[in-house]
């Protein structure tokens, strides 16, 4: 990273872009677990509310994060979105849903799609706070926290209050139908909220602009029919359809609010997502001697379970003057399932987690002091189990396990407390620490596919991390923050004990030696606005780790190489690193050109070494990437005009052994790109709205970094939208 970016950085800071600001004080998060001015937090904190999530009208959670221009996501298909923060990602940041955390013992560290089972249309607010979260949320928030706040139900000053919602949307480009309806029913002390959303999509048409340096890239000129026996490979008639990417997804919501009195409340939490197969694009186009390697490769539904009981109190006592309580239990279900081209036998691997969790979160105000302690504890079950299916046959046989088939748990219990101190009307310093045990056990029972050398790995790693922060706000047009804070990630059941090809020809394999990780990060951010039409803002931060879990080359029963799935496998393992880096910024500008007229605009720069003799580039860290957008809103109509880009990650920038997905992309790397598009919505009536979009209007061909399917083409959109916009 070059030191002049840093150095801009620090003068023209970061906008939080898109976000419902209009003066310091008036924007308030509940990312920090309860809802304070955003003008008293050190942290880099974006904000999407449930209106812009309404207009910005994306298909998915991912889709809606990247809108926002701070946050990039990576895809490996169709049904896929990874979110990146400061160069971390999957089980490096944090996925809380209605202050519930919905990390697990099997998230793994290359890329995840797990925040697709979150479903944006029944959003009240979406809230990234960027940097490690630890001191709150403990392990796994070492890049941020995504912070999802589903709706609630609305209680009545008298009578019975009805409000429906609801909505269908048809996009070209990706073959999406949605249908969306919810339902909100309250009294004075009770309230019912129903939500549903069936969404279906087609095999998603790529870009045909290409860069004439690469005129092929991304083209799929064949696909497997596997219709019958034996497989037939199908030329494809459009090389710009990618075949293998269509999926379809259900989610529901189910919330009951009782208000006995004023300041107590209880909710039930009931939430369920659901999709088809969802093919694994970026495998079934991988070629081998001019054929396609694979003739299934595709998760099977993916199901995600969330009950929970809520208690929220705001009548102040001795110990607390609010008091939050959740007892929560989520049942998580995924499969992988593979076959090779000609081949006789479906690989399936079922992997079934519960997790139990309860949250407990109190605030007092003592004087000066806002003081917020609370404790968490979780427990989580894994079950894995793998079979082969004879697809001639029908035989049924067993296969070896993604994770131990003897099964796997972890626990945690954790500690904390928090202290923001009110130094004078213009300064206030914040401290926090959190302490967390954390257990671990895994059981080899069948070493008939992999002679382990051991038969159980148990560990009991725990962390104490803190952050340190000030805030300075000399005027209500001022900020400047300056954060410390310590990051902690304890091994889970994936980093321990997983068994999986990340890339052709490559196998990870378990390594029981691993240690948790640790992160030490600084930030300085400045925001300023001049007069009440320009707004600046900006982070820069350096994070530094230790024991930072890195994949790299590694020896199974002393062989660097082992034959996996009928092919020679170079070997590799999680292991821990001396150090590695990640520096970055984030710089942009909020201008308001007129009454109804506002241009914003954020780019975000991130680089990252591991600490080795070849300072060898660390994995997961994007290229220089980014919004610009110009919107106009008056009288029921909003319009807008937008680009996101993306710098180019030359292939010396990519980690050789990592999760960057070097085979994806160009021999050169992964090209920078940008699109150019336009949405509008308008207001018909009291309660109907019609929004069009055309984005990517130029139909340019390309791909995030990392991934192993091109983005959308020109793609056009249409909603038709009955209730709040």
């Amino acid at each position: 990273m070059k030191p002049t970016y840093l150095l801009f950085s620090l003068l023209s800071p970061l906008c939080y872009a898109q976000t419902d600001t209009v003066r310091l004080n008036t924007v308030t998060v509940s990312a920090t677990r309860f809802v304070q001015p955003a003008r008293l937090s050190p942290y880099q904190i974006e904000t999407v509310s449930r209106d812009r999530i309404a207009f910005l009208n994306q298909q998915n959670t991912a889709d809606m994060l990247q809108q926002t221009g701070n946050v990039f996501v990576q895809r490996s298909q169709g049904g896929g979105g990874s979110p990146v923060l400061r160069g971390f990602e999957a089980s490096r940041v944090l996925l809380v849903v209605d202050g519930i955390r919905v990390n697990n013992a099997i998230f793994r560290a290359g890329h995840l799609q797990n925040v697709l089972r979150i479903d944006p249309a029944i959003l009240e607010r979406a809230e990234v706070l960027f940097g490690p979260g630890s001191t709150l949320y403990g392990s796994d928030a070492l890049g941020g926290v995504m912070y999802f706040q589903t709706r609630n139900p609305e209680l009545s000053a008298g009578g019975t209050v009805v409000r429906l919602n609801a909505y269908v949307r048809a996009a070209s480009a990706t073959g999406e139908r949605t249908a969306h309806a919810d339902v909100n029913i309250g009294t004075r002390r009770l309230g019912f909220l129903t939500g549903v959303t069936a969404a279906s999509y087609g095999d998603v048409l790529q870009g045909d602009n290409r860069s004439a340096a690469y005129p092929n890239f991304g083209k799929l000129t064949q696909y497997v029919d596997n219709s019958s026996v034996p497989d037939q490979i199908v030329v494809n008639p459009n090389p710009n359809r990618q075949v293998g990417t269509a999926y379809q997804q259900l989610d529901l919501l189910q919330k009951v609010l009782f208000q006995p009195a004023e300041g107590i409340r209880h909710t039930l939490n009931v939430q369920y997502s659901t999709t088809g197969n969802v093919p694994r694009y970026d495998r079934l186009s991988e070629v081998t001697a001019g054929k396609p390697t694979y003739a299934d490769w595709y998760y099977g539904p993916e199901k995600r379970l969330l009950t929970a009981y809520q208690l929220a109190v705001t009548r102040p006592t001795a110990l607390y003057d609010q008091l939050q309580v959740s007892v929560g239990y989520q049942a998580i279900a995924e499969s992988r399932n593979s076959r090779r081209l000609g081949g006789a036998t479906l690989k399936r691997q079922v992997e079934q987690v519960g997790v139990w969790s309860v949250n407990a979160d109190a605030q007092k105000q003592f004087g000066s002091h806002a003081v917020q302690y609370g404790l968490e504890l979780t427990h989580n079950d894994v079950t894995s189990t793998a079979t082969r299916l004879n697809v001639k046959t029908g035989a049924v046989t067993p296969a070896d396990t993604r994770y131990p088939d003897g099964g796997s748990t972890l626990q945690t219990a954790a500690l904390y407390v928090t202290d923001r101190l009110t130094v004078s009307p213009v300064m206030n310093l914040q401290a926090g620490l959190r302490y967390t045990l954390t257990n671990l056990k895994a059981t080899f029972r069948d070493k008939t596919f992999f002679p382990f050398p051991y038969n159980d790995i148990q560990q009991s790693p725990s962390g104490l991390v803190g952050s340190l922060g000030a805030v300075y706000t000399p005027t209500a047009a001022t900020k400047i923050s300056l954060l410390g804070s310590t990051g902690f990630r304890a091994p889970n059941v994936d980093d321990l004990t997983k068994v999986f090809e990340s890339s052709p020809g490559t196998l990870i394999v378990p390594n029981p030696n691993i240690k948790p990780e640790y992160t030490y990060n600084t930030e300085l951010s400045v925001s300023q606005w001049v007069g009440n039409a320009l707004q600046l803002n900006g982070t820069v931060y350096q994070t530094w780790f230790e024991n930072a879990i890195v994949v790299d080359a590694f020896t199974f029963n002393g062989a660097s190489t082992t034959v996996y799935d009928g092919k020679d496998s170079k070997v590799l393992a999680p292991q821990n690193k001396r150090r590695a880096t990640v520096a970055g910024y984030t710089i942009g500008a909020s201008v308001r050109l007129g009454s109804a007229l506002t241009f914003n605009g954020s780019v975000n720069g991130t680089a990252g070494k591991v600490g080795d003799d070849k300072n060898t580039p660390l994995d997961h860290i994007p290229p220089t990437y980014g919004r610009a957008s110009l919107s106009y809103r008056r009288a029921g109509v909003q319009l807008e005009a937008f680009t996101l880009f993306s710098g180019w990650k030359r292939i010396a920038d990519y980690n050789p052994d990592g999760e960057d997905n070097g085979t994806y992309a160009t021999p050169d790397g992964m090209p920078a790109w940008a699109t150019a598009n336009l949405r509008g919505s308008v207001r018909v009536g009291r309660i109907g709205s019609i929004q069009a979009a055309c984005e990517n209007i130029f139909d340019t061909n390309y791909r995030t970094f990392a991934s192993g399917f091109s983005a959308p083409g020109r793609n056009f959109m249409l909603t038709l939208r009955l209730g709040r916009l």
